[in-house]
């Protein structure tokens, strides 16, 4: 099992980390509610049989999962400003690319998936191959990276500003 606390510090926004607490604190109030509908199940009868119970059992295991992975990624964030807009492929920013051989661009955010907001954005973690070698790259520079089935996919930088979600 792989945990945050593998990787490096997470940058968030001050916007990201308020919402990411807010979520923590209400999944640790709504404990007393998940555990309420368990034993209102269990008293319903036979386990094997009871659809409730099983259903409340795996909100509560979710619910646990999520609330360890909050407070780990919390307790390791770094909130901060958005970054400079140097025109820098750094956490925090969207980046905006082009495929070698492609005339389409491409953007994403270049983030945990934590700091990005949903469905607006595709996240790339700085982590990923892609994500890694873009990381400190300046607009117009060309980089390479290895693709899951061996081949080598060239990239270039076009544009990083600052993502201000």
């Amino acid at each position: 099992m792989v945990t945050v606390s593998d990787t490096q510090v997470t940058w968030l926004t001050q916007e990201a980390y308020n919402r990411l607490k807010q979520e923590l604190d209400e999944l640790v109030d709504n404990r007393p509610v998940i555990a309420a509908k368990i034993n209102a199940s269990r008293e319903e009868g036979d386990l094997k049989e009871n659809g409730g119970y099983h259903a409340a059992r795996e909100e509560q295991g979710q619910a646990e999962a999520r609330i360890r992975h909050l407070q780990e990624l919390l307790r390791n964030a770094k909130v901060g400003e958005a970054p400079a807009n140097d025109g820098l492929a750094e956490p925090g920013k969207i980046l905006t690319i082009r495929y070698d051989g492609d005339t389409d661009t491409e953007n994403f955010l270049l983030a945990t998936r934590e700091e990005g907001a949903e469905g607006e954005l595709e996240v790339y973690s700085p982590e990923s191959p892609l994500g890694k070698a873009l990381l400190g790259a300046k607009e117009g520079e060309t980089r390479s990276y290895e693709l899951p089935n061996g081949n080598t996919q060239k990239v270039t930088l076009v544009k990083a500003v600052p993502y201000t979600g």
